[in-house]
C-alpha cells in the first residue's frame, strides 16, 4: 500500500520539549474557561446512565447517497447518514475526543484518554487510549493518527483537508502519542478542532482509491458496523458486541440500539406517511402548520404516537433569502438592504404558519452573544476599530429591530422605504418596472429545493411584484439542488446558518474571503471582505470570554448591517414526534434533544 506523501516530518520525540514538557495531561479542554465536569466523572448529565441497552430504532430522511466515505468531496452531500454524523451519531468512525452537547464548547476523552496543551495554545498532544481498538481486534495508533491527517490533507474535503495548514510539526511521541505544533496562523480555537477530527485505520485503508465514492463497508473504531447497504434506499448498522470505548465515562448511555437503520425517501410526504405507518420510529418536525395539524391521525389519538417539545439554551441562528453577491446586481448594498425591507413577515407568519415563529433578527438571537438590545461598548469597539463606520448606528447601540408591518403583504410605509433605498441603489419604477440607470429591468430567480421552500418564495415573489421587481421561482430536484449550490449557480437561495454558543472557525467558511470562490464552501453569498475578515479573526484570536463576546456581537452586527441575507424566522422550540416505544431521557442539554441517548423500551 503506498505511503502517503507528507511535507511534515513524523518524528519520534525526545523525552522533553523544553518548556512544554510542564504541560500536565488533562481529561478535558474548553474552549473558554474550565470544563464542568471533573475528571472523575461517570457520566455526561444528559444521558441514562442505567439504560438496558438493546433492541432497534429507524430513522427516516430525505434525499439518496452513493457512498460510505463521509470524507471526500464525490460524496460530500451523498454519503450514507450515520457514518459521521451530528445527528445520529458517529456511528462507525470516532473522533480523538467527544464533545459534549451541555457545555458551549467543551471536549472529554475518546480515542484520546488524555490531553497536553500549554496556556498559549501553541500545541497541542493527544494521548491515546490503550484500550482504543479497531473494530478488526488492532489497535488504534500514533501511526494511524498521523495518517489520517496526512490523508485528509492531500484527499479528503475541507474542513478535514484543511487541518494541517496551521501545523508546523506533526510527531509521534513515545509509544502512544501525537503532538501538534501550530504555525503563526493559527486560532485558539484550532487545537479543540484537531480534538473533533476523525481516525481512519492506517492499515484498512486503499490510499490511492480513497478519494473515490464506494459502498464497500469500513472499517472504523467506533460502536457499530455497516450490516446492510441498499444503494440510495437504505443503510443498516449492527452493533459491534466487542466495542472498545462502551464504558467510557464519555461513552455511557449513549448507543443504545443493537440495530439502527436510516431510511431514503424521495420526498418528505412519503417519509412522513412511513413514520405514520411505524414504519420510522422518530419524526422531528419543522413545520408549525403540520405540528399544529398534521398529527391528528390515528397513533397518535391513540397514545401510541407521542409529540415531544424541547427548548434548548442556544442561540437561534438565521435561516433566510440569501444573495448571491458574485452576481454584479447583488454586490450593491443598498439593493440588498431595500430587497431585504420588502419581505413581509407578519403576512407569512399569520397566513403560511398559524403565527407560530419568531422574527430572526441577528445570527445570535436568544443569546448573550447577540448585538440585540446590546449597545457596542469601549471594547467592542476597540475590536472593530475602523469597521464601525459601516455599521447602521442603530446596529451598533443595539436597538435595530426590522419593521413590523401591517399584515397585508404591501406596506405603504415599509415599501416607501424599501423604494428610497432601491433608488439610491440606482434604481427606479418605470411603466409599472423597478429598472436600472440603463433601463434594465431588475429580475432574479429564487432557486429552492422544495414545497416548502417553495411557499415562502413564492410569497416573497408576491411581496416584490408590486414594486416591479420580477423573482422567478424555480423548485429543482436534489441532485440538481446539490450541484448548483455548491457551484454557486444561482441569484438567491434559500440557506439556513445555525449558530452555537462557541462560533469558530466555520464562520470563515461562511463568511471568509478565502471561501468565496472554494466549491463546496458554504459561503453561499460570495462574501469577500476585508473587514469582515477582521472580525472573523477578533473570535478566533479571543482569549477571554469578555473579548470572545464583543467579538461575535460585531461580528453579527457587520453581518446584519451587509444584509447578505433576507431574515426569516425561527422557533424557539425543537419538536420531535415519537413512536411510544422509543425512550428518552427526561434531562435535555444545552443544546436541546440527542437521539443518540435515546434507546428501545420493548428491551426487557
Amino acid at each position: 500500500m503506498r505511503a502517503v506523501l507528507s511535507g511534515l516530518a513524523m518524528l519520534v520525540a525526545a523525552s522533553t520539549f523544553g518548556n512544554e514538557a510542564l504541560a500536565a495531561p488533562v481529561h478535558a479542554i474548553s474552549m473558554h474557561g474550565e470544563p464542568a465536569l471533573p475528571a472523575d466523572f461517570k457520566n455526561f448529565p444528559y444521558v441514562n446512565p442505567n439504560v438496558k441497552k438493546g433492541g432497534k430504532i429507524s430513522y427516516g430522511v430525505v434525499g439518496t447517497f452513493d457512498s460510505l466515505n463521509p470524507f471526500i468531496l464525490k460524496s460530500m452531500r451523498t454519503t450514507a447518514r450515520g457514518m459521521w454524523d451530528p445527528a445520529f451519531g458517529n456511528l462507525v468512525y470516532e473522533s480523538l475526543m467527544q464533545r459534549s452537547q451541555d457545555e458551549p464548547f467543551t471536549m472529554y476523552g475518546l480515542l484520546a484518554e488524555t490531553v497536553e496543551w500549554d496556556d498559549d495554545r501553541t500545541f497541542i498532544q493527544f494521548n491515546l487510549n490503550p484500550k482504543a481498538r479497531w473494530a478488526d481486534g488492532q489497535p488504534v495508533t500514533p501511526e494511524d493518527v498521523i495518517f489520517t491527517f496526512e490523508l485528509m490533507r492531500d484527499k479528503g474535503r475541507a474542513p478535514f483537508s484543511n487541518r494541517l495548514s496551521k501545523v508546523s510539526k506533526m510527531e509521534k511521541v513515545g509509544d502512544r502519542s501525537v503532538r501538534f505544533t501550530f504555525n503563526d496562523d493559527v486560532d485558539r480555537e484550532f487545537p479543540l478542532l484537531l480534538a473533533l477530527s476523525p481516525v481512519l485505520p492506517k492499515h484498512a485503508i486503499n490510499v490511492d482509491t480513497f478519494d473515490r465514492t464506494t459502498l464497500e463497508p469500513p472499517l472504523g473504531s467506533g460502536p457499530y458496523r455497516v450490516a446492510e447497504v441498499r444503494a440510495g434506499e437504505r443503510i443498516v448498522y449492527r452493533r459491534n458486541p466487542d466495542y472498545w470505548g462502551k464504558d467510557l465515562p464519555s461513552k455511557v448511555g449513549l448507543d443504545n440500539y443493537d440495530e439502527i437503520s436510516v431510511e431514503y425517501f424521495l420526498q418528505e410526504n412519503s417519509l412522513f406517511e412511513a413514520f405514520k405507518k411505524g414504519e420510522v420510529d422518530v419524526y422531528p418536525e419543522g413545520s408549525a402548520t403540520k405540528w399544529a395539524r398534521g398529527y391528528d391521525f390515528p397513533a397518535v389519538r391513540s397514545g401510541d404516537v407521542i409529540k415531544d417539545t424541547f427548548t434548548p439554551r442556544t442561540p437561534s441562528g438565521m435561516l433566510g433569502f440569501v444573495f448571491n453577491t458574485r452576481r454584479p446586481m447583488f454586490d450593491n448594498i443598498k439593493l440588498r438592504q431595500g430587497l431585504a425591507l420588502v419581505f413581509d413577515f407578519e403576512w407569512v407568519n399569520k397566513n403560511l404558519f398559524d403565527s407560530a415563529y419568531t422574527r430572526t433578527q441577528s445570527y445570535w438571537q436568544n443569546s448573550s452573544l447577540s448585538f440585540l438590545g446590546a449597545a457596542a461598548d469601549d471594547r467592542e469597539l476597540g475590536l472593530m476599530g475602523d469597521v464601525r463606520e459601516r455599521i447602521n448606528p442603530t446596529i451598533l447601540d443595539g436597538s435595530y429591530r426590522l419593521p413590523v408591518t401591517d399584515g397585508s403583504g404591501r406596506d405603504r410605509n415599509v415599501l416607501r422605504e424599501a423604494v428610497t433605498l432601491l433608488r439610491e441603489a440606482g434604481y427606479a419604477i418605470k411603466d409599472g418596472k423597478m429598472v436600472d440607470a440603463k433601463g434594465k429591468p431588475l429580475a432574479f430567480e429564487i432557486m429552492s429545493q422544495n414545497a416548502g421552500q417553495e411557499k415562502i418564495a413564492l410569497a416573497y415573489q408576491r411581496f416584490l411584484a408590486p414594486l416591479g421587481i420580477v423573482a422567478t421561482v424555480r423548485t429543482v430536484d436534489d441532485s440538481q439542488y446539490q450541484q448548483r449550490s455548491q457551484s454557486f449557480d444561482y441569484d438567491v437561495i434559500i440557506k439556513s446558518f445555525p449558530s452555537s454558543l462557541s462560533p469558530g472557525v466555520e464562520q470563515v467558511g461562511r463568511w471568509g474571503s478565502q471561501s468565496r470562490d472554494r466549491q463546496g464552501s458554504e459561503n453561499f453569498a460570495g462574501v469577500a471582505d476585508k473587514d469582515v475578515d477582521k472580525l472573523i479573526s477578533n473570535i478566533l484570536q479571543a482569549r477571554t470570554t469578555e473579548d470572545f463576546t464583543a467579538a461575535v456581537r460585531s461580528h453579527d452586527r457587520l453581518l446584519v448591517s451587509n444584509a447578505y441575507v433576507v431574515p426569516l424566522y425561527h422557533l424557539d422550540a425543537q419538536w420531535v414526534a415519537r413512536w411510544k416505544h422509543i425512550g428518552r431521557p427526561a434531562t435535555v442539554p444545552l443544546y436541546g434533544y440527542q437521539l443518540p441517548t435515546w434507546w428501545d423500551e420493548r428491551v426487557q
